[in-house]
């Protein structure tokens, strides 16, 4: 550990636009962050949907004949 003025004391007083820059840097390196996180579940999760229907092969029904009906029993 190097003996510093900081190691030993506090840091002096940071004024309140230093904090909130800090804040909203912080913030926006969150939002960033997660922007891109869902940005990559929402590709993934279209590859796999497209993959899905691709393997999924969907056969119409056969429609059959109706059995009549004559109405006199």
């Amino acid at each position: 550990m190097t003996i510093t003025k900081e190691a030993f004391f506090k840091p002096g007083r940071t004024s309140a636009q230093d904090k909130a820059s800090t804040t909203d840097r912080a913030a926006k390196e969150i939002i960033t962050a997660e922007a891109l996180q869902r940005a990559r579940k929402t590709q993934r999760l279209r590859e796999l949907r497209e993959a899905q229907e691709t393997a999924t092969v969907v056969i119409p029904p056969v429609r059959g004949k109706k059995p009549s009906s004559s109405g006199k029993t």
